[in-house]
């Protein structure tokens, strides 16, 4: 662990580089995003090997859920920088005469992004491309619980990203706590909600602006569909949601199921045959499905299984090898409200499913729990879509599918309320790490005069018709047609 007078040495340099302008040239943006691209590329089969070795994730599964996504995201970037960086004019009123105005995007600065473990590439690497391309220095901290990943990036990311101004940093919570005490132009975290309170708090000290993406429980709204085709569809794409993103263990992962009481049956029926097409009869041989990231979280789970209540609920699955880190995909129907698992994120392969008596009343279970990230719906019901958009709050509502949200750039990706602040991806990633400046220019021909004292009716009949664009009102301010107010004189 570095010392804190070598961390401030390092970051100084920094931000001397920042405030030479290199960072703000579109050559040295582009030149980063490429040589991050060609990392990608040219390191391909050892991302593979650390995202297996942090997470037994497939290789198909990485490439889909963080190495296209990222090459996806640096295609866009490098196609559209350009326009992102260029001002835009601002339409000024007919009366401000030989004068312009346009908002110019810069960067804000050295800024900071904490990245977590369950895509330890992914969500490393997609602030850093808004970062990047916005034109800031930056410091990346990876998580500690990934160090397969962590390692990765320190290895390579000095050799392909111009390390005095992009820099990765490897450690624990004490290398955390060291880099939040430094003075930040923007902190990116993505984490749990008890960290993100850390991170916010800490940033008061500079009163450093923070983006948080955090988490909590996602529900699934699931209507009672009538054709086969549509359930056989909604079924392996809600298996998709909650088990075949790093088994559970991601932000918009869904976390638990609503659906009628009458229906219960034949979804669990359900569930039950497309986790065995999915995964096998025997999970734990399937090389489809992530393994719990380490001990501690494995034992989490296991303690929300261990109360009894909650273990009477299970229909399917609960199987455990603590050795192998392997939690089977385990459904459960009605587990207490008030148990630990449907209070707290459950971040791992265990669905539980609520009945309800009809699924309109979904709107009010929902809302009786804090906002959350996502909220899915699988219904062609429009009155309850429509309920779902528009009597609820979170982040993202998606109709008929799980996750996908995450994969649009044109979507902004972010939580509201303990669930997050702020926003990324695509563009959005761009503005996250820029400062919108006003700029307005006038000419010294033409001025307002009536806007300087010593008042008078006459002016203050002028600013009236200013303000209300009446053009016409003011010449005849001006012609002395117009009478002042009834009841006010300040002459």
């Amino acid at each position: 662990m570095e010392t804190i007078s070598d961390l401030e040495k390092q970051l100084g340099g920094m931000r001397e580089f920042y405030l030479k302008g290199k960072t703000k040239e579109a050559s040295w943006r582009i030149a980063q995003l490429k040589g991050l691209r060609n990392f990608l590329r040219e390191k391909e089969q050892e991302i593979f090997e650390a995202l297996k070795k942090d997470l037994r994730k497939h290789p198909v599964e990485a490439y889909r859920d963080e190495l296209g996504i990222l090459i996806k995201s640096l295609n866009l970037a490098l196609n559209d920088l350009k326009k992102w960086m260029s001002s835009k004019t601002a339409k000024l009123p007919i009366a401000a005469l030989l004068s312009s105005a346009e908002i110019i995007p810069e960067p804000l600065g050295l800024v900071l992004i904490i990245s977590t473990w369950n895509f330890p590439l992914g969500l490393s690497l997609d602030p850093l491309i808004g970062a990047i391309a916005a034109g800031n220095a930056v410091v990346l901290k990876p998580s500690e619980l990934a160090p397969a990943c962590a390692a990765l990036l320190a290895a390579n990311i000095p050799n392909y990203l111009d390390g005095k101004a992009v820099k990765v940093i490897q450690g624990g919570p004490a290398v955390g706590e060291q880099l939040l005490q430094q003075k930040w132009d923007k902190i990116f975290f993505t984490g749990s909600t008890r960290v993100g309170r850390m991170v916010m708090l800490a940033a008061t000290k500079h009163l450093t602006p923070v983006t948080l993406e955090l988490g909590g429980k996602c529900p699934l709204v699931l209507d009672s569909l009538s054709w086969s085709l549509d359930k056989e569809v909604a079924v392996n794409r809600i298996l998709f949601g909650k088990f075949g993103c790093c088994a559970g263990q991601a932000c918009i992962a869904i976390d638990y199921l609503l659906a009628e009481r009458q229906f219960s049956s034949t979804l669990v029926d359900l569930l039950k045959a497309t986790i065995k097409k999915m995964f096998g009869e025997n999970p734990k041989e399937s090389c489809s499905i992530s393994r719990i990231v380490n001990k501690d979280h494995f034992l989490r789970l296991k303690k929300l299984l261990d109360d009894p209540l909650v273990k009477a609920s299970i229909v399917h699955g609960g199987q455990m090898d603590e050795d192998n880190l392997f939690i089977e995909p385990t459904i459960l129907l009605d587990p207490p409200l008030e148990s630990e698992l449907m209070t707290e994120e459950i971040f791992g392969p265990l669905l539980p499913i609520i009945t309800l008596e009809k699924i309109g009343d979904s709107i009010d279970f929902i809302n009786s729990r804090p906002k959350p990230l996502a909220l899915y719906g699988f219904t062609k019901n429009k009155t309850l879509q429509r309920r779902m958009i528009t009597e609820t709050s979170s982040g993202s509502v998606i109709f008929n599918d799980a996750i996908i949200q995450f994969a649009v750039d044109t979507l902004p990706f972010g939580g509201i309320g303990e669930s997050g602040i702020g926003k990324y991806h695509g563009k959005f990633s761009f503005d996250t790490f820029s400062h919108y400046k006003s700029v307005a220019r006038r000419s010294f021909l033409i001025d307002f005069w009536f806007r300087f004292p010593p008042w008078n009716n006459s002016k203050l009949l002028l600013l009236e018709s200013a303000y209300n664009y009446d053009y016409f009102g003011a010449v005849l301010v001006i012609l002395g047609l117009k009478r002042s107010r009834k009841g006010f004189n300040i002459n």
